[in-house]
């Protein structure tokens, strides 16, 4: 009974060492496009904590960078006094383990234009509301609304409404404001209530920022067999512990093994007489 009780617990143990916590990238202010020279915060956030996550970013001149490397940390944050064109990129957070948050894009704009999008993708019939935004006020000017390169309407206000979106309304989406010029794409991802939709190629203004997607994919494969590694160690164990416990021999059941005895010695007489018998036969 005790060793089933270890068994048992061992097993416990391997699944729960094989189990890690979602953690969620939050960026303040909540947009996917800044301005040049912005104040930025990121974090990681978890359930019941944030430690254990660190916060990486591809961009064009460094790869799964931490924030000490492009920020500040503080605590669970990490904090830019001012985003230029080079921070565009793709943001996440990871853990020990390998184990991924939801990517974030953030593009840095030098124009004086920006479109305001939701960071996270969208659940599948909510609204979603634009904004179209200029560096200097006033903010709330006509704008043109586009998506994936075709216009979708001009709006008075500068902002834009889509109601109850489905698949359908993912996409690239940017705005224009005359006299004042064309923000950069956004992508908008639209996820149904237990899929999550990973946003494609990084689009900025910069074409060589496409790059950062496929690095984020190496990185996922990267945590997959890490997970795979860490696993398998312990599932080994558990299957050849199993294999031993319910082979182990018990009182009831004793090997039974089989040994040849030799012949005695009156055994061997008898033998012996046997031979020396003869038969006769009277004709």
């Amino acid at each position: 009974m005790g060793e089933a009780s270890v068994l048992w617990l061992h097993i416990l143990t391997s699944m729960l060492c094989c189990t890690t916590n979602q953690a969620r990238l939050t960026v303040s202010p909540s947009r996917s496009q800044l301005f040049k020279g912005e104040s930025v915060s990121l974090s990681c956030e978890e359930d019941d904590s944030s430690a254990g996550w660190t916060l990486r970013r591809n961009t064009t001149t460094d790869t799964r960078a931490e924030c000490k490397e492009w920020g500040k940390p503080n605590g669970s944050s990490c904090i830019n006094d001012g985003f230029l064109s080079w921070d565009s990129g793709v943001y996440w957070c990871e853990s020990r383990e390998g184990s991924t948050s939801s990517i974030i894009n953030i593009t840095v704009s030098g124009g004086s234009v920006i479109l305001q999008s939701p960071v996270l993708p969208v659940m599948e019939g909510h609204d979603v509301t634009l904004h179209c935004q200029t560096k200097s006020p006033p903010s709330k000017l006509p704008a043109d609304f586009y998506k994936d390169g075709s216009l979708i309407r001009t709006e008075p206000t500068g902002h834009m409404t889509i109601h109850h979106v489905t698949k359908s309304d993912e996409g690239l989406y940017k705005c224009h404001i005359s006299s004042h010029g064309e923000s950069p794409p956004s992508w908008i991802s639209v996820t149904g209530k237990t899929t999550t939709t990973a946003p494609p190629t990084f689009a900025a203004s910069n074409p060589s920022t496409t790059l950062a997607p496929a690095s984020t994919s190496l990185q996922l494969v990267f945590s997959l067999v890490l997970h795979l590694v860490v696993f398998c160690p312990y599932f080994i164990s558990t299957l050849l512990m199993v294999s031993l416990y319910r082979h182990r021999p018990t009182e009831n059941h004793r090997p039974v093994s089989m040994v040849m005895v030799s012949p005695t010695q009156a055994e061997q007489g008898l033998d012996d007489d046997y031979d020396d018998v003869t038969t006769e036969h009277h004709f």
